[in-house]
């Protein structure tokens, strides 16, 4: 438009017929002003261009940055989903084997406690054996007197007849 406008403006003053002789001096002032105009306006357009040409290419680098971390963000996450599975399913065989294991060490301590008790001798307490011997003293007591018995009946019948026992035939008592 200001181009135009210029141009129109140049060949109508250019024109060697006088007409607007009168007027040359504000038609060159607005011929300068129409300059003035133009030369902003393509200032303005060429910073305008330039800004968004920068800012396309701002936005191109920015696009290209953005799809390589997309695919590597992508590439993380299918990595450490089978990383995890992975680490999943050895964590279930780790945890059945400890589980195995861990039968196996209750049944061999088991077992060797069931060994220790057979084969460890065990420090009888005193109680223990105070009990131990006085059983044994009554037994002894309750077996003296039982042969001190017999040997009474044995003494008392023997002095009133001979013994007449098959095996001790020709024996006769001292008493």
């Amino acid at each position: 438009g200001v181009k135009l406008a210029l141009r129109i403006l140049r060949e109508y003053y250019a024109q060697q017929d006088k007409a607007h002789a009168a007027a040359e001096g504000a038609g060159a002032s607005i011929i300068g002003l129409l300059e003035v105009v133009e030369a902003d306006f393509t200032k303005g357009l060429a910073e305008m261009t330039a800004e968004e040409q920068g800012a396309q290419s701002t936005y191109e680098t920015q696009s290209k940055e953005n799809e390589i971390e997309k695919t590597t963000k992508e590439q993380d996450v299918k990595y450490k989903t089978k990383e995890s599975a992975e680490l999943d399913t050895a964590v279930s065989e780790t945890s059945s084997d400890r589980s195995g294991v861990q039968a196996e060490l209750d049944a061999v301590l088991e077992y060797l406690k069931k060994i220790e008790e057979q084969c460890i001798a065990k420090a009888e307490t005193y109680e223990q054996r105070k009990a131990r011997f006085e059983a044994e003293l009554a037994g002894l007591k309750e077996a003296l007197e039982i042969l001190e018995n017999e040997t009474a009946l044995l003494q008392r019948g023997a002095s009133s007849k001979r013994w007449q026992h098959p095996l001790l035939r020709g024996i006769r008592s001292h008493g």
